[in-house]
């Protein structure tokens, strides 16, 4: 994986809750599940047909501080 990039992100309150729930229930940060969650549909997609390697987080178990 290369560089990383910080961008701003806007979210509904509600699918935020969701999303912050949720990473605490994989015990994850939120933006740890966000990149986790962009990552899987990445691989189930676009990366997966360019043959790009996955970096981390793609196992869905892991938790990521």
């Amino acid at each position: 994986m290369g560089e990383r990039k910080t961008f701003l992100l806007r979210l509904d309150a509600e699918d935020f809750e969701e999303l912050r729930r949720w990473a605490a229930d994989e015990f994850r940060s939120l933006n740890g599940q966000i990149e986790f969650l962009l990552r899987q549909a990445l691989l189930r997609g676009r990366m997966k047909s360019r043959g790009r390697p996955s970096g981390r987080n793609n196992d869905p178990g892991a938790a990521t501080p």
